[in-house]
């Protein structure tokens, strides 16, 4: 663009492709020299009319042009849009802000990331997809994954807060992800503060889809999926034998009376291929007074062990409709689903059971085969009985929803009434069948339990918003109050000895059977808040918001009801500046938080003393029978608030005209006054579980960094972003004089992060006697008198020339040093091609399905292809095998323990959209075909079955006892749309 400027004053109109722009920085290039373009897009700049000025015109979402003046005026400068995401409207609680606008830790996750994956809840599509957050799934069909936002906050595991459409509630097994729009994951105290007292554990705000204005369209999808588990490599009948006999023989003991003409493979018994059925339409619309949006959904998941099944129905009506100022809408969703669930655990089952034991057998109770003293002594339990004689059930009905309207009082002034309610009818049974599934196990009669629970959720909120903007001046400020009322009730009854009916199967009703049982209980929640918020901008260069919210729980006594909880944040637009000359920059931010949140992560009575009503007496010369009462749990009437004292450092930049943007994070979080049980002596008069207490003080500090290149602007359009996470947490005070806690195999020390492990160490095998007499500490004396070659040699940290309990050291924890992901998407034409891959490193797990296989003290089922220490075979890590002693055997050992570093091929697919020319015909206006994959690729040194398994024991998250693994999965799926 050239025109001629005569004067010192150059003048013109910045536009984009929907008219002025406001606020575009304009720049004589070569110059400090700069302006902005005001609410019409105008503009006037002084330059040197004696050379030829070159005007840099730069804006936020836009690509930076320049243009060479030699010509007539007002000039007219048109900006394209950029490839960035800046502009995007994000929710925040309690409204929406610019994405450029966020002074907080906000990470806005793709949608279309989540929904592409095979997942019953949307925690479990979320790995990968965000930083900051931990993730752990499984493959049993209903479960729930876990889900960490910026490490742990306090003892008690609790899950981040789920709003969905302004409702407090969850995003569990039974809300269906298609019906999503938007997620947006706040991580510290600056963005979630605005709920106070249950973000402390982070929020995830999830906003489900509306209909647009424009014709009626239906939309359809379907996705089969096939699911397959790993399997562990154990011996068949013949190498387990030789090495059952060779474990026998080196202790002196008898050899079993194996059948050897049997061969079962438990794994075949145990696993098959799962099945996944998934559909889902949606019809939708809207016009200028309103839109409405309406689905519903259909998940089945036969799962890849026996007897394990999950099935769920969704309905879903939103509508918004407006009439001048006034707007009112609704979001109504219903599920109903249906887990069967499995007792026990198969995936150590499978170890424990012998291969020369058969799948049934009809001298058993049940007609089951199982463990014998003579010929097969193992406690494992049968899967198969299990699955038969041993039904799980639990079936749930939820109803949630939210009815809103809006007043515009003034242009700038609104109010909102949001009234939330959620109910859920939980349903559960369990059969118990008479026979048997393993050794020794009493022969009970028939059982029928019966749970039936109601829960409800009452939400009533009222906010005054006010937002005005005065030149370059703008400003929002939010006041509201909440109230939540949540009530949950229960009651169950057991029979047994229940009927047998004709067909074979039981009457599972309770007015059949005998030893009637039934209990009950019900309990209330409250909570009501004050808050408000405030945020400033000016020019897009200076952004200041800040909020204070006051929570009152029901659930601490009067003293300490009610917390406050304050958050102040920053940020700083340098590009905006006028002496930032960056070009190849479009966007640099800096930020810093500072706020704090609360945490009730108790009961709703535990600061009321436990009484029992059960206790009666004998009284009087009569000897008459009267009730009595008496106290068994001590409770703490002074339990207060735990306070999450955050501070978050972060950048956003965007370069080259904005295909690479980098957004980076260090923050620092400390956890006072925790809540924890604290253990109290029986003698005190205790006996009713450990009291709460506000005791520990814990921390964790970490940094985050995502960057994302993308290029659109050409017909192979493809887009690459790079997430790393680094996080250590620490316990900082223990409370009550204590410097450390046990849990297991692990141990949590004042200044040192939490569930350390604590064990033995292992210094290689012992190969002769001379080896083991040479063993000595320093004093002489031989440290392992009564090991033999083959066995294991144990350090002796503390020198005392035994090794005992005192020996133990620390060898490391299960927190990662850090986790990565990267996501990768392309399109050419019809195709496109997504890949996201997820790796964590560092941490150190304990395999325990190892230690069931290659103990030998027991009866198990071995590792195929294991060659234990013998005389003849030295070169071996595996000590000798030796039957009925815990020599070689010790659980509490580094021998189980292993690298669980890994890096997975989360998701693979390839999509192929159908040409125009063919959709005309079909009257389709988009169709879509997907073939994918989920786990088809893991690298590992870890020899268990998944190196991403889900332990909820928050002091042993690194113990893998054998879990439901994450599965391998191919779909094929289809999405139309008319």
């Amino acid at each position: 663009m050239h025109v001629f400027a005569l004067h010192a004053q150059i003048t013109g109109t910045v536009w984009d492709k929907d008219g002025p722009l406001k606020g575009v920085a304009v720049a004589v290039k070569g110059s400090s020299t700069a302006t902005q373009s005001d609410q019409d897009g105008h503009f006037r700049i002084a330059a040197d009319p004696a050379a030829v000025p070159v005007l840099v015109f730069s804006h936020i979402g836009y690509l930076t042009q320049s243009v060479t003046v030699s010509g007539t005026q007002p000039l007219q400068v048109i900006l394209q849009v950029a490839n960035t995401d800046l502009d995007e409207v994000v929710v925040v609680g309690y409204g929406t802000q610019r994405k450029q606008d966020l002074t907080g830790a906000v990470s806005v996750v793709k949608v279309a990331d989540v929904q592409k994956r095979q997942a019953t809840t949307v925690a479990e599509s979320l790995q990968g997809l965000a930083t900051g957050i931990r993730v752990r799934g499984g493959g049993r069909p209903g479960s729930e994954a876990q889900i960490q936002i910026r490490g742990l906050k306090n003892f008690s595991g609790t899950p981040p807060l789920y709003v969905v459409d302004g409702l407090i509630t969850t995003a569990n097994r039974d809300f269906n992800p298609s019906d999503i729009e938007s997620i947006q994951i706040l991580k510290d105290a600056s963005a979630a503060a605005i709920y106070g007292s249950r973000a402390a554990n982070g929020v995830i705000i999830i906003t489900t889809k509306r209909g647009q204005q424009g014709p009626a369209q239906i939309e359809v999808s379907a996705k089969s999926t096939l699911q397959t588990t790993p399997r562990y490599n154990l011996a068949k009948t013949e190498e387990f034998a030789r090495l059952n006999y060779m474990a026998y023989d080196n202790a002196n003991v008898p050899r079993q009376d194996l059948d050897m003409t049997v061969d079962t493979d438990w794994q075949d018994a145990a696993f098959r291929t799962g099945k996944v059925q998934e559909y889902s339409a949606s019809f939708s619309g809207g016009g200028e007074g309103g839109n409405y949006f309406i689905s519903g959904g259909y998940f089945d998941n036969k799962g890849a062990v026996i007897s394990t099944d999950f099935n769920r129905f969704n309905f879903r009506v939103n509508t918004v409709s407006k009439k001048g100022i006034f707007t009112i809408g609704e979001n109504l969703a219903i599920s109903n689903a249906k887990a069967d669930e499995m007792s026990g655990n198969p995936y150590i089952d499978v170890l424990r059971l012998l291969p020369t034991i058969p799948v049934y057998n009809p001298d058993n109770p049940g007609g089951y085969g199982y463990g014998d003293e003579r010929r097969a002594r193992t406690f494992g339990s049968n899967p198969v009985a299990i699955a038969d004689l041993d039904d799980r059930t639990n079936a749930n009905l939820r109803i949630r929803g939210n009815l809103f309207s809006e007043l515009q009082l003034l242009p700038s002034l609104k109010y909102r009434f949001n009234l939330g309610y959620e109910t859920s009818r939980d349903h559960h049974t369990y059969l118990r069948k008479a026979g048997s599934w393993t050794l020794n196990q009493p022969l009970d009669p028939s059982q029928y339990h019966e749970n039936r629970a109601e829960s409800s959720t009452v939400l009533v909120e009222n906010t005054l918003s006010f937002e005005k903007e005065f030149n370059a001046h703008r400003l929002n400020v939010l006041a509201g109050q909440s109230y939540q009322r949540d009530r949950y009730a229960q009651m169950w009854g057991t029979k047994r000895n229940m009927l047998e009916n004709p067909n074979g199967g039981y009457y599972t009703v309770l007015d059949q059977g005998n030893e009637p049982q039934t209990g009950g209980f019900a309990n209330r929640t409250d909570i009501i808040s004050y808050f408000g918020r405030f945020e400033y901008n000016y020019a897009d260069k200076y952004l200041v918001n800040g909020i204070i919210r006051t929570d009152g729980a029901s659930r601490f006594g009067n003293n300490y009801k009610f917390g406050t909880f304050p958050s102040i944040s920053g940020a700083w637009r340098i590009s905006q500046e006028d002496f930032f000359q960056a070009s190849w920059i479009n966007d640099l931010k800096v930020r810093a938080n500072y706020g704090t949140l609360g945490s009730s992560n108790i009961g709703p009575y535990d600061y009321i003393p436990v009484v029992n009503t059960f206790p009666t007496i004998a009284m009087g010369p009569g000897q008459v029978i009267l009730p009595g009462a008496t106290q068994v749990k001590l409770a703490n009437h002074d339990l207060r608030w735990e306070t999450l004292i955050q501070q978050n450092y972060g950048f956003d930049a965007a370069f080259l005209n904005n295909r690479i943007n980098v957004s980076a994070e260090y923050f620092i979080s400390k956890t006072k006054d925790v809540l924890l049980q604290y253990p109290l002596l029986l003698s005190t008069g205790n006996d009713g579980g450990n009291p709460f207490t506000n005791g520990a003080t814990l921390s964790n500090r970490g940094m985050e960094l995502s960057v994302t290149y993308q290029e659109n602007t050409k017909p192979f359009q493809y887009s690459v972003t790079a997430n790393i996470k680094k996080l250590r947490n620490r316990v900082v005070d223990l409370g009550y004089g204590q410097n450390r806690t046990f849990s297991g195999n692990t141990v949590t020390e004042k200044g040192q992060p939490i569930g350390m492990w604590y064990v033995l160490e292992t210094d290689g095998i012992f190969q002769n006697i001379e080896e083991i007499n040479s063993y000595q500490n320093a004093e002489g004396r031989v440290i392992q008198p009564n090991a033999q070659p083959g066995d294991i040699r144990f350090k002796d940290h503390n020198g005392d020339g035994t090794i005992t309990n005192a020996d133990k050291t620390i060898v490391g924890d299960a927190w990662a040093d850090y986790e990565m992901g990267l996501n990768m998407n392309a399109s050419y034409k019809q195709f496109s091609f997504s890949m996201d891959w997820f790796g964590s490193f560092g941490a150190t797990v304990f395999n325990g399905p190892r230690s069931v296989m290659d103990m030998f003290s027991d009866n198990t089922n071995y590792r195929a292809d294991i060659q234990p220490w013998t005389p003849e075979n030295p070169n071996t890590d595996v000590p000798r095998a030796y039957y009925a002693s815990t020599i070689n055997a010790r659980g509490d050992t580094d021998r189980w323990l292993e690298d669980g570093s890994f890096v997975r091929l989360k998701y693979i697919g390839v999509s192929y959209r159908l040409p125009s020319s063919l959709l005309d015909k079909i009257y389709f206006s988009e169709a879509q075909v997907t073939l994918s994959g989920q786990n088809l690729l893991t690298f590992t040194k870890y020899t268990g079955l998944d190196p991403e398994f889900n332990n909820s024991n928050i002091f042993q998250k690194g113990h893998d006892f054998g879990v439901f693994p994450n599965l391998r999965t191919v779909s094929l799926g289809v999405q139309f749309r008319f």
